[in-house]
């Protein structure tokens, strides 16, 4: 037991070195896409097509997970995110904005192995201590929200060029991730595979518990995307509020995404996994309140908070049912198709809300999350009839 949770450790030790470029790609993407962009509409574009990238990259990961095993994947991909932050520095010097897209898509693609750390954390501990894996490497999340806008603001003037010092550090972020990963043992395959091929996903999809997970996470992304690509536009560019400001809602903001995980294993034993899925709404609704009221720092800082609690808890909830939605020997694949539809769904958002934030004010954008957030309550409805 011991040997199983060192490695979940380690992996979450992996998780929030590595993933820091994510974050810090959230405070200044937009912001850097403002003054690279030849419109202002197109300011989100790199941090949508960082998402579009993690789309793309999910089922290639999952593919070379199953054939060339985790840990191969993970450095392989890894060294992928080394050059494409090396790349983004260029991309900046040479003040090319096209460039700069293209290695915001390629970090995006490096990130689709990095996300998929929750299911071998899962994987290296008994079935019934999967939750309690997830949560530590959700948890982990909370030293890349502080890590990942610390280094952007640290890096900004490190070279001539503002900001390509930035993702020097994450580049040194991503080689740190890469030789902690030298020392993981994956844990060897259960045996629990399907005889015959697995089902295609359509057939899978049939199963209504597979929807609900996928949706949990779907919505969660979508609506968090959708608020969180604009914040930095919307609070640093339209309100004036400062980048130091600007900054510590966003780090607040990823660090409200991960910080629940600390008590989700408990609240799954309280309310249940799909009275999770209720109170991720619930917080969602909050936000949407929040943000009608209130445009001031704190205002945004309260909104951003309750948007990252109820992403966590959608995201926790849907990844803990994840495996008991699908057969034996079928991992790879539900955890392939869950990814795709979930990053699908927030590269539709992300890239949604720089021409949202150009043509309607804040407080319709807010309005606009209600929809998915409807979609959501209606699924959980008919479950409920239905069990």
């Amino acid at each position: 037991m011991r040997r199983e949770f060192s490695n979940v450790w380690l992996l979450a030790l992996v998780n929030a070195i590595a993933m820091s470029a994510t974050p810090l790609m959230m405070l200044i993407g937009s912001i850097i896409g403002a003054n690279l962009a030849p419109s202002q509409q197109w300011a989100t574009l790199p941090i949508a097509l960082m998402v579009v990238g993690t789309a793309s990259g999910v089922i290639p990961a999952a593919r070379g997970m199953a054939k060339l095993g985790r840990k191969l994947t993970f450095l392989l991909f890894i060294g992928l995110g080394i050059g494409t932050c090396l790349l983004a520095g260029r991309a900046l010097a040479l003040q090319d904005f096209s460039l700069f897209c293209l290695s915001s898509a390629l970090l995006g693609f490096s990130n689709a192995a990095l996300y998929q750390i929750r299911f071998a954390a899962m994987e290296s501990v008994p079935s019934e201590k999967g939750p309690t894996a997830a949560s530590i490497i959700m948890c982990a999340g909370i030293i890349s929200a502080f890590l990942g806008p610390e280094l952007a603001l640290f890096g900004r003037e490190l070279s001539s060029v503002e900001y390509r010092g930035s993702y020097w550090l994450a580049a040194a972020c991503m080689a740190t991730g890469g030789i902690i990963m030298l020392f993981y043992s994956p844990a060897p395959q259960r045996a629990t595979q399907r005889a015959g091929d697995p089902r295609p996903p359509k057939e899978m999809l049939q199963n209504p518990t597979l929807l609900l997970a996928i949706a949990s996470g779907a919505v969660g992304f979508v609506v968090m995307s959708f608020v969180m690509t604009a914040t930095p536009i919307s609070m640093h560019l339209h309100q004036g509020h400062s980048l130091e400001d600007t900054k510590w809602v966003i780090q607040t903001h990823i660090a409200a995404m991960f910080l629940p995980s600390l008590a989700t294993v408990w609240l799954f034993r309280l309310i249940s996994v799909r009275g999770l899925m209720i109170a991720g709404l619930a917080c969602f609704g909050a936000t949407i309140i929040i943000g009608l009221t209130d445009s001031s720092v704190m205002g945004y800082w309260g909104q951003l908070v309750m948007l990252g609690i109820g992403w966590n808890f959608l995201f926790v909830s849907g990844t803990t049912l994840l495996p008991m939605a699908h057969e034996p020997g079928e991992q790879y694949r539900a955890q392939a198709l869950n990814d795709f539809v979930v990053f699908s769904c927030q590269a539709v958002a992300s890239l949604s809300a720089g021409w949202a934030i150009t043509v309607m004010n804040w407080e319709s954008m807010l309005v606009l999350c209600a929809a998915p957030m409807f979609a959501m309550a209606v699924l959980l409805l008919r479950q409920h009839n239905r069990r």
